[in-house]
């Protein structure tokens, strides 16, 4: 395996050139789909007029539609041990999309099926790419490798809003920010056909995949703990939308300053990614994807106490600094190498479903009783959660 040597904040690492092909290829798509997420909470709910409720619905569908699709594709890239082309199709749909929601217009019934698909190429190809990662850096270093990959992200997703907020300047047509952002999207797909490199499989010859097999991982005690406390967490976690709104509201940040406010979570996430992967490598994942937790619930109390959105911003990095490659890095080793994208899309399934009814229930819970006693539900349900953290290492 070609090891590139990779510089971060003065410390030098080694780093899997597959790795950083796949940060690449994560980076020019999060510019690509957070120019679209940065302006589509208020284009939602301010413009068209969605109350919480509905568009709780809305982000539990982006949830929902990935979980329908993440296991199968899965399952279809560890059959054909053809990661990098079902992770591929995954990008193209998304991008193609984009154009979508310019045809959508004005109707929630469009727009939904247009973010219904887009979240189908995202369960296509998340699995899979995360597979393609874990498979292409050493055990004891995975936390390390998803650190890189996501900080690289991360840096698609700081660009993302501030290119939304320049074409909106610019222009001040939604539309235009869809055109671009599917311009982008493609570029990212050629990046992927160039540069990422499948990686087979250690067994061979390869052992016949059956959808039995890959639901068979649960039997492992350990990945079957995870995946229990990743649901049972996403259960409780309020989407990004709807913190945003919130601060928005509590606030009283202008309208057209909206899709600024995930900059400052993207600059923490990219600040903290590889640190905190590589702190989870030494101390231990499952514990830092707790304290992660614990920083959302400081989020919470801080949104109902009316803080400053600056430092509602940096918790809110620092979660996910903490939990979303760090999860990743814990299960994956605990995986056979020919089977790796089927646990994995079995994960994040699992967390895309309780995503989905937390996305749901808090917007019901905001239309009918107001935000802050959601919050302290969620965070409730958090803290409840952390006493099983020692079960799963």
């Amino acid at each position: 395996m070609y090891i590139a040597g990779f510089r971060y904040r003065g410390l030098t690492m080694a780093v899997p050139a597959n790795v950083l092909a796949l940060g690449m290829v994560s980076l020019v798509t999060d510019v690509s789909s957070e120019m679209v997420t940065a302006v589509l909470p208020y284009y939602a709910v301010l413009v068209l007029g969605l109350s919480p409720l509905a568009y709780g619905l809305l982000d539990g569908l982006y949830f929902g539609v990935t979980a329908v699709v993440r296991l199968a594709a899965g399952h279809a890239a560890d059959r054909w041990q053809r990661r990098k082309l079902v992770a591929g199709l995954g990008y193209a749909l998304s991008a193609v999309c984009k154009l979508g929601l310019m045809a959508a217009g004005g109707s929630v019934g469009l727009l939904g099926a247009v973010v219904a698909a887009d979240r189908t190429g995202k369960g296509l190809r998340t699995a899979p790419r995360d597979a393609l990662i874990s498979l292409s850096a050493a055990p004891e270093t995975q936390g390390q490798a998803f650190g890189v990959h996501r900080a690289m992200d991360t840096v698609g997703a700081f660009l993302g809003p501030l290119a939304a907020f320049a074409v909106l300047g610019a222009t001040g047509a939604y539309d235009v920010v869809f055109v671009v952002s599917f311009a982008i999207a493609v570029f990212g797909v050629v990046l992927l056909v160039l540069y990422v490199r499948e990686q087979p499989s250690a067994v061979t010859p390869v052992p016949r995949v059956r959808p039995r097999v890959g639901l068979a991982l649960l039997r492992e005690p350990r990945f079957r703990r995870i995946c229990l406390l990743a649901a049972a967490l996403g259960l409780v976690t309020v989407s990004d939308p709807f913190v945003y709104l919130l601060l928005q509201k509590g606030t009283g940040i202008a309208p057209e300053h909206f899709p600024l406010l995930p900059l400052g979570t993207a600059a923490v996430y990219l600040l903290l990614a590889v640190p905190v992967g590589r702190l989870a490598d030494r101390w231990g994942r499952i514990p830092v994807f707790m304290l992660g937790h614990l920083a959302l619930v400081g989020v919470y109390a801080l949104l109902g106490g009316g803080a400053p959105y600056w430092l509602v911003l940096a918790m809110f990095g620092l979660f996910y600094a903490a939990t979303d490659g760090v999860l990743m890095a814990a299960a994956g080793p605990l995986l056979p190498a020919h089977l790796r994208t089927s646990g994995l899309a079995l994960l994040q399934t699992g967390q895309a479903v309780a995503r989905m009814l937390s996305s749901i229930m808090y917007g019901a819970a905001w239309t009918f009783f107001g935000p802050v006693p959601g919050l302290v539900v969620m965070g409730a349900g958090i803290v409840a959660c952390l006493g099983f953290w020692k079960v799963v290492r």
